[in-house]
């Protein structure tokens, strides 16, 4: 390992993240009609002129670019995946999260919805009923006029932080944001411990996984970055799998439950829970019977907190409310919208179409799951009758992988695809195992189109600054770096194009 190359890489997505903490000041988003920071001259210069905007998002674009080429060379350096590879990986992961701890939300606004939510809660308002128009001055809040109108799809673990926000900041949507940030930040320490216990569990290199998952710029711009509650989500559910694959079920279940209890999408994990608890000789009997078991000790667990706050199983219905929406990438949303489009052309019922063509999505991934749950788990080779502790692994390898396709079955036959789903998928795959080869370089294009994404997608522009030219130097910055990397940086390139790494050696060999 050579250790300068492997710090200057370490100190490379440091100077990303640090960008990034900077470009936020100017297109990040605020509760700008409330916020006291608009009223500093930092802010002010920072949002009120073009050239500074324009500054400031140049300064995101290169940040995040920065840190996915910080992401790709570590990979370089430390091949090897020896057990020095892990203080450096934790040391990475605490300076690239750092600054980003302090930036302005970026690419969404979801954090202004939190904040609304907990004020609905605050006000005695079900938020399983009620969007956050029901308050009064509601726009001045911040959130996205999106979800405004819609209620909340999160679950009661999570409006409880919410309230305790709102409450804690007494009207400062700034100090509201904390306690969301830190939910965030505990989100990926959870991570960062049973990723690799998961990985190194299945036999796969814990500090590869760890890497792979938690260092991906991908994941940390839109966890901590962008404030969602799916860092925390998707904490609890990979913490769960884990006690549960290592033979503590009830353990597994009560933090799959309080992970259901942020997104109850993660009510897709309890059935492989369950399977895991059944271990790999039972039959049908013992199988339904922890089915049940798993599904009753959860339920129970929401049951309480129903009670406690009164909502009941509100959260069930809202499980509706991101299928409101589409986006183009995510292929039930645009065929369904193309389909519907083109009925409405020559007078049919479009709306009627799209809707049928998305229930059938929603239909046909509900049905995958539940076929993955029934279908026997086969491991490789097949255990004999004097199969010892090896059986177990191969046979929570085999469950756990199920329970990946099931995720991802969801999320692709889903209308709407945000770029964070893509990290519960990778998160799921890489403690099965995530390969060297195509599967990897998979994971290099998925992460570079989903910096894209964010990088382009929503920034923070007031009305008087051209949004056209920004959002144009935004994706012409993105997409020039990102070819940048796959095609011309001799030190990246290879990992997207392996037959460049010889001609690349022969020409450089220090690479």
């Amino acid at each position: 390992m050579r250790s300068w190359t492997v710090r200057s890489a370490v100190w490379q997505g440091f100077a990303g993240s640090l960008m990034l903490l900077l470009g936020s000041f100017g297109v990040g988003w605020m509760a700008t009609s409330v916020s006291p920071l608009i009223r500093t001259p930092l802010f002010i210069l920072a949002r009120t002129t073009p050239a500074a905007v324009i500054t400031c998002t140049v300064l995101l674009c290169i940040g995040a670019l920065l840190m996915l080429r910080a992401w790709l060379r570590l990979s370089q350096h430390l091949a090897g995946w020896d057990p020095s590879c892990r203080p450096l990986l934790l040391k990475a992961l605490a300076l690239w999260t750092a600054p980003m701890m302090l930036a302005l939300p970026l690419f969404s606004r979801d954090s202004y919805a939190y904040i609304g939510q907990g004020r609905l809660m605050q006000q005695g308002l079900d938020p399983y009923t009620n969007g956050i128009s029901a308050l009064s001055n509601y726009y001045n809040l911040g959130p996205d006029v999106l979800w405004t109108e819609a209620p909340t799809p999160y679950g009661p673990v999570w409006l409880w932080l919410e309230q305790a926000a709102v409450g804690l900041a007494n009207g400062s949507p700034e100090l509201a944001l904390v306690p969301f940030r830190l939910a965030s930040l505990l989100g990926i320490v959870l991570l960062a411990i049973y990723v690799p216990r998961l990985a190194g569990r299945h036999g796969f290199n814990p500090d590869r996984a760890l890497w792979l998952v938690v260092l991906n710029p991908v994941l940390l711009i839109n966890f901590i970055g962008s404030v969602h509650n799916d860092s925390l989500m998707l904490g609890l559910v990979v913490a769960g799998v884990y006690y549960a694959s290592a033979r503590h079920p009830v353990w597994g279940i009560v933090l799959v439950t309080l992970s259901i209890a942020i997104k109850p999408i993660t009510l897709i994990a309890l059935p492989f829970v369950g399977l895991l608890w059944a271990g790999s000789r039972a039959g049908w009997l013992r199988k339904f019977g922890l089915w049940a078991a798993t599904l009753a000790i959860s339920m129970g667990i929401m049951a309480a907190m129903g009670l406690v706050n009164g909502l009941g199983f509100g959260w069930l219905a809202a499980l509706q409310t991101p299928g409101t929406v589409w986006i183009w990438y995510a292929p039930v949303g645009m065929f369904s919208h193309v389909a519907g489009f083109l009925v409405g052309l020559v007078g049919g019922a479009g709306a009627v179409v799209t809707g049928v063509i998305q229930t059938i999505g929603q239909g046909a991934s509900i049905l995958i799951v539940v076929l993955l749950a029934l279908a026997k788990v086969r491991t490789t080779p097949d255990a004999g009758p004097g199969a010892g502790p090896a059986e177990g692994v191969r046979y929570s390898q085999a469950a756990l992988r199920r329970m990946a396709w099931a995720f991802a079955a969801v999320v692709l036959l889903a209308p709407m695809i945000q770029p964070w789903y893509m990290l519960w998928l990778l998160a799921f795959f890489a403690v099965t195992g995530i390969r060297d080869g195509w599967t990897l370089r998979a994971v290099f294009y998925l992460s570079v189109f989903f910096t894209l994404i964010a990088l382009t997608d929503q920034l923070s522009v007031f009305q008087w600054i051209p949004v056209v030219a920004v959002r144009s130097v935004a994706i012409g910055v993105s997409v020039l770096g990102a070819l940048w990397l796959m095609l011309a940086d001799r030190k990246t390139r290879r990992l997207f194009r392996p037959s460049l790494a010889a001609a690349d050696v022969a020409r450089d060999p220090r690479t």
